[in-house]
């Protein structure tokens, strides 16, 4: 099209100079003429790429996640205590809790007189209190068969100026009757003889800082007093106190110093009487990160010897599961106390000969949850025992234990599995097996090498709670009166238990302990109550 017009402008062009060249004369007459140049134009859009729809997934996010998963301890205890976990962000909940009180009174066969109380209060903006009452007492078919087992315990904090101060006390009174005598051989005409009867006091106070949680320092000092005594004049003074303090360097190292110490005068009447003392410094350093923990505490202690205690122990939870690998070394006192001893054995002598124990563990272990209700742990230690508190029966009317000592090493097995789903169902088991050896006597006296437990609690309607446990002990030795070494039949505990709701302020419950009726011996000479029911009521108000 632009060539043609091009074309036509230089045909006129030409026809101009013709003209020029060759005048015309006036004669000539030239017709006028039109010209017409026509263009065909038709307007086009440019298309615009029609974009390819290709299916494809998004890109992959190749940045790792940070998950964090705190495994709590279950078997190492420390000389401080942690930090309690209080949410600033979060308003103090001052709704009244309901039913905060309860009464709870039992009776049954072999005389079973039940007692259990409990008052919550007293609490209010700044403090909270708990008091607990509890009695139990029975008496079996043998003479001087007879337990009463009573206590109070009360606890209280108040929060003021970014500190907790916390109190406490508490008050027994335990009776047990000496009835592991031969029955048949001997007699007692002062049945007053027959009964031992320890009374206890203890008071507690603490403090510990409640600033905010990018606190880098902590501290809760805390000290005790107590008295523990027995029918017999046997009485035991304590005093103690304990001074620990932590500092967080950075989030993941806290180093950490606890100064504490124990000092018990023992005494029997004027003749007999011994101090039972430890003081113990432990420097501390913590290294927590995602996956791995670590901590390290040596403790030069000073008691009966000079002993330096470590606490050396890892934690490796394995990425992406939660299975956590432990592994340590751990060193303990333990000083023997009489109110310890006579707390395991109620039927010992209180004249007896003193020594504390040390112990030491290499463990290693694992611990891990499978899904959100189940949850398992299990431990492979071995022990080393110096002056390992054993009973034997005293070899003139049998009914008294005095205590020897052994050094002994032993392998140790623990494992625990528990299943819970809310408050619904819970079934659980735990055992241990130790296997001892290198020791000076034939066996450790009275000392079982194998515990069984499992437990299991049922609410079928909201209304009803059932539950029921079995408990056994194997493998315990003794001396009988003819100085020889017999194994005591296994003990095999199964016991059931139900309650049930009839108002929100009533409700009933039954408890059967030794469904078996087994007559089993814990001690020798001193046979179980056999099957005990007993039931009752509970308000609460």
């Amino acid at each position: 099209m632009r060539l043609r017009l091009v074309y036509i402008l230089i045909l006129l062009a030409l026809a101009d100079i013709a003209g020029a060249q060759n005048p015309v004369s006036k004669d000539t007459v030239i017709k006028s003429s039109t010209i017409e140049i026509i263009q065909s134009y038709k307007p086009e859009v440019k298309q615009v790429p029609k974009p390819e729809m290709l299916p494809g997934l998004p890109p992959v996010d190749t940045s790792h996640p940070s998950f964090k998963y705190e495994v709590p301890q279950q078997t190492l205890n420390y000389t401080y205590s942690a930090q309690p976990l209080r949410p600033l962000a979060l308003a103090k909940d001052t709704a009244k809790q309901p039913f905060a009180d309860y009464l709870k009174l039992g009776a049954g066969n072999i005389s079973t007189f039940y007692l259990d109380a409990g008052i919550g209060m007293l609490h209010g903006k700044n403090y909270e209190s708990a008091i607990h009452l509890h009695h139990l007492s029975q008496k079996g078919s043998l003479a001087a068969q007879q337990t009463s087992l009573s206590g109070l315990e009360a606890d209280g904090a108040m929060h003021a100026n970014h500190k907790a101060w916390h109190a406490g006390i508490s008050v027994l009174r335990n009776r047990f009757g000496l009835y592991g005598y031969d029955h048949d051989s001997f007699s007692f005409a002062n049945a007053d003889s027959l009964k031992q009867v320890f009374t206890g006091f203890r008071l507690n106070l603490d403090m510990h800082n409640e600033g905010s949680t990018d606190d880098k320092f902590s501290y809760k000092p805390a000290v005790s007093a107590s008295y523990y005594g027995d029918k017999f004049t046997a009485s035991e003074t304590t005093f103690g106190f304990n001074l620990p303090a932590a500092y967080n360097i950075n989030d993941n190292l806290q180093v950490s110093l606890a100064v504490s110490g124990d000092f018990t005068q023992f005494k029997v009447g004027n003749v007999y009487a011994f101090p039972n003392n430890i003081f113990r410094v432990t420097p501390g350093l913590q290294y927590t990160n995602q996956y791995f923990k670590a901590h390290a505490y040596l403790s030069p202690t000073f008691g009966e010897n000079t002993y330096f205690l470590p606490d050396i122990g890892i934690s490796f939870m394995v990425p992406k599961t939660q299975l956590a690998i432990k592994a340590g070394w751990v060193g303990n006192v333990t000083r023997n106390t009489f109110e310890q001893l006579s707390t395991e054995n109620p039927y010992m002598f209180n004249l007896y000969s003193w020594h504390q124990s040390h112990t030491n563990e290499v463990y290693a272990g694992i611990q891990s949850n499978i899904g959100n209700h189940l949850f398992f742990t299990g431990k492979l230690s071995w022990w080393q025992y110096d002056n390992l508190p054993l009973f034997l029966n005293d070899s003139a009317d049998m009914k008294q234990f005095y205590i020897v000592y052994d050094k002994v090493n032993a392998t140790s097995l623990q494992a625990s599995i528990r299943y819970v789903m809310s408050n619904t169902f819970s079934v659980g088991l735990s055992t241990s097996w130790y296997k001892y050896y290198n020791g000076s006597t034939a066996q450790v006296w009275h000392v079982p090498t194998n515990n069984f437990k499992a437990d299991f609690s049922l609410r079928p309607i909201p209304a009803l709670t059932i539950g029921a446990y079995i408990s056994t002990l194997n493998n315990i030795h003794a001396i009988d009166k003819f100085k020889n070494d017999v194994q005591l039949d296994d003990v095999i505990d199964i016991g059931a238990n139900a309650e049930y709701l009839f108002i929100q302020r009533l409700s009933a419950f039954v408890q059967i302990n030794n469904i078996l009726g087994n007559d089993y011996q814990r001690w020798l000479g001193y046979p179980s109550y056999g099957i005990n029911i007993y039931g009752g009521l509970r308000v609460k108000f």
